[in-house]
């Protein structure tokens, strides 16, 4: 790289020269100054040749956004050395060690924050303003790196041509959405004026340049408005000052100018009153601004709107008091909008030179009155409460502890942002995307690189999340998620899991205990429970069906209680679960075969579980005397059986023509290109099943949920059917519903 010319360095330290004159006012200590010529010349030597799109060169940059963060922005020395050390660890490949060794720990910690925050991704802001804005604060130390963010912003709109156009579109994208909300609270209105008419320019130029065309066409016409306008305020001033003056009271003086509001405040007006330029009536505001005490401003700026209301009608639900009750950037100001004529109306602006210069310039001037220096950059520690909390009244007011906040802020892989506690995991991101999605989870690419459920996230992480259909909670997840949803949804599943495998195990012991002829009973549970050490039947059947619990010593136990005697055990315990023997039905006993020697039988397909052929299914007697075929698993047989076990029939699918049941099924997984094609292509083409209903929905994460409801001849087929489906690659889950 060919270094600066001899001319090219002139210039450079001309304009270095001329900053440095600039700030003298409030950053002049010696080793101060020793600092920032230091990082000046280190960058000069690193930057020797390096130049902007527009073909400026890049020190020309930093020496302006150094002027720009003291003079405008109100930051002190440690600002002025980032300024021109911004980025030299990534663009240059300096260690953050090497520049901390160079400049000191705190340059290095507003460097480092400052790289972190460039680095995120703010693609999707727009959908996530508010928090994007929580995020910056929380993922920085030092608030220095925001506002010199917001500096760098500042000189990027007012240099537009050192900027291509790509990342033109981008910065202007967050000053939209992230810088102007944060400079507003901060009460820099001269630079949220500034960006907004920049904003406006680059995105409606046809409407603001006619706007501004607008306003020359009657700018005339409006000063001679607002001459006469102030005329009368002035009148009524003097007279006031004329009878406090007579009554010994203070005395003021005072100046009054006009202005009319900012081009993008008119458009604002014009969209929200819903009218044309010509029909907005509060395109003109005035501002008085008073010399005076401290201590007897409020009284002033009361006296003042006083004197304005007596010669003008004020429009009462207008009135704002920020005298009073200060906004919580520190802006002082007391508004109101009177009447001039039938159609004209003037907001008039009251402040002292004071709060007119906070009003200007942000809180940096406010020490200024205190008789401080800037350099402490003491308004730096309320930065971060002001942003986070916007009801605070003012920045004197704030002298908190300042805490980092209690979240962190996830990228998906799509540029959308999730907000999680402080301590998640990949676990917890992933049960945050969905339940399936964190009951699948085998681990992610964080920031492209592979790590594994338990891995703890931090602020601005990029998370792709990896699943696996083998994958399954366990007892040991509970162990790596800290959010309670995630929590949950692994109790629950855990839960679920627990009832299947116990009413298989209540299956294994009814069979066992069938097979050596003994009697499934209350009692015998109730011994079994008893001699295990548990607490409930349910822990009885999940250990049987864990194989926690041995099926040959529940033998060992009954036979040495009752011996080998079936008959001895069956007196001893003649209560049984659920309806008596009698009523229970057995394979021993006929079954009514459906299709078959039914026919003189009305029966019908319980619309509850939509039985098909191949399911295993009982015969439910009805009122009416139809009977009503149910599935074994039905959500409603437990209840049938337990109150009307003498209506339960057996009934088995034999010889019947299936023209097609109905079965529907649902589908969950990844929204990957051409799946709905796979899909039917599979079900109506390679299966030859008919389809009678299809609905999918995707989610913005990327994944999809949906329903199918098929005509299917049996349960095989089903069977098959969903088989087939789970080998589409991005179909995570296919299971029977009804």
């Amino acid at each position: 790289m060919v270094g600066y010319t001899s001319l090219e360095i002139l210039a450079i330290q001309q304009a270095y020269t001329s900053m440095l004159d600039d700030i003298n006012p409030f950053v002049n200590a010696p080793e101060h100054l020793a600092l920032i010529d230091k990082a000046y010349r280190y960058c000069l030597e690193k930057y020797d040749g390096r130049y902007l799109v527009s073909g400026k060169a890049y020190m020309l940059h930093l020496i302006e956004m150094a002027r720009i963060a003291v003079l405008e922005v109100g930051l002190g020395y440690v600002s002025v050395v980032a300024s021109f050390l911004h980025g030299i660890d990534y663009k240059e490949n300096v260690s953050v060690k090497e520049l901390e060794k160079e400049f000191g720990k705190t340059v290095a910690i507003v460097l480092e924050d400052f790289s972190d925050i460039s680095k995120l991704d703010t693609e999707k802001v727009a959908y996530n303003s508010d928090n994007f804005q929580v995020m910056f604060l929380s993922l920085i130390d030092d608030m220095r790196a925001v506002l010199l963010k917001i500096v760098h912003r500042v000189y990027d709109v007012r240099n537009q041509s050192d900027v291509d156009a790509d990342r033109l579109s981008k910065y202007f994208h967050e000053i939209k959405y992230i810088y102007i909300p944060i400079v507003h609270r901060l009460g820099l209105y001269k630079l949220k004026a500034e960006l907004e008419e920049k904003l406006m320019l680059y995105e409606n130029p046809e409407i603001f340049h006619e706007i501004e065309a607008k306003i020359e066409a009657s700018k005339e016409a409006r000063k001679q408005t607002a001459e006469k306008f102030i005329a009368r305020i002035s009148e009524g001033i003097d007279a006031e000052l004329e009878r406090t003056k007579k009554n010994g009271k203070h005395k003021f003086a005072y100046s009054v100018k006009w202005r009319l509001k900012s081009i993008p405040s008119i458009y604002a007006k014009m969209r929200a009153q819903n009218v044309p330029f010509e029909e907005v009536y509060d395109l003109m505001a005035a501002r008085v601004i008073i010399r005076c005490a401290l201590k007897d401003e409020q009284e002033c700026c009361w006296s003042v709107y006083s004197a304005i209301t007596n010669i003008y009608e004020p429009m009462p639900e207008r009135l704002r008091d920020w005298i009073t009750q200060p906004k919580a950037s520190g802006y002082e100001s007391l508004h109101t909008t009177v009447k001039y004529d039938d159609k004209l109306w003037f907001e008039v602006q009251i402040r002292t030179t004071r709060m007119d210069d906070i009003a200007e310039t942000g809180q940096a001037a406010h020490y200024l009155y205190k008789g401080e220096k800037q350099t402490s950059e003491e308004w730096l520690l309320n930065v971060r409460e002001v942003l986070e909390n916007p009801g605070l009244v003012s920045f004197e007011n704030s002298y908190r502890k300042i805490y980092k906040s209690d979240k962190i802020f996830i990228f998906t892989p799509e540029g959308d942002l999730k907000q999680l506690p402080v301590g998640s995991t990949v676990l917890d991101f992933a049960y945050e995307i969905h339940t399936r999605v964190g009951e699948t989870c085998s681990g992610a690419r964080v920031n492209g690189r592979m790590v594994p459920i338990r891995h703890v996230l931090t602020n601005g992480d990029r998370v792709e999340i990896i699943t696996s259909k083998k994958q399954s909670p366990n007892a040991d997840w509970l162990n790596a998620v800290v959010t309670d949803k995630a929590k949950n949804k692994i109790r629950r599943y855990l839960l679920e899991q627990e009832l299947k495998e116990s009413e298989m195990g209540k299956g294994m012991l009814q069979r066992r205990l069938k097979n050596w002829k003994l009697p499934f009973s209350e009692t015998v549970v109730d011994m079994l429970v008893k001699e295990f050490k548990l607490e409930n039947a349910l822990q009885l059947y999940h250990q049987i069906s864990t194989e926690k619990i041995d099926i040959a010593d529940v033998k060992r136990f009954l036979t040495a209680k009752f011996g080998e005697n079936p008959e001895r055990m069956e007196k001893a315990v003649p209560e049984t679960v659920g309806a008596s023997k009698k009523e229970q039905p057995t394979e021993a006993e006929e079954s009514l075969s459906i299709g078959e020697d039914i026919d003189n039988v009305t029966y019908k397909l319980a619309k509850c579980c939509n039985p098909i052929p191949g399911d295993r299914v009982f015969g439910f007697v009805t009122s009416d005397g139809t009977i009503s075929i149910h599935r074994t698993n039905c959500p409603n047989a437990k209840s049938m059986q337990q109150r009307y076990g003498y209506r339960i029939i057996n009934v088995k699918w034999n010889g019947i023509e299936n023209q097609g049941s109905q079965a529907t099924v649902r589908i969950y997984g990844r929204d990957v290109m051409g799946l709905l094609g796979k899909i039917t292509k599979v079900i109506s083409e390679d299966l030859e099943v008919n389809m009678k209903n299809i609905a999918l929905n995707s989610d913005k994460e990327g994944f999809f949920e949906g329903r199918i409801v098929l005509q299917i001849s049996d349960v095989d087929a089903l069977e098959q059917l969903i088989g087939r489906l789970k080998a589409i690659e991005g179909i995570m889950e296919v299971v029977r519903i009804d």
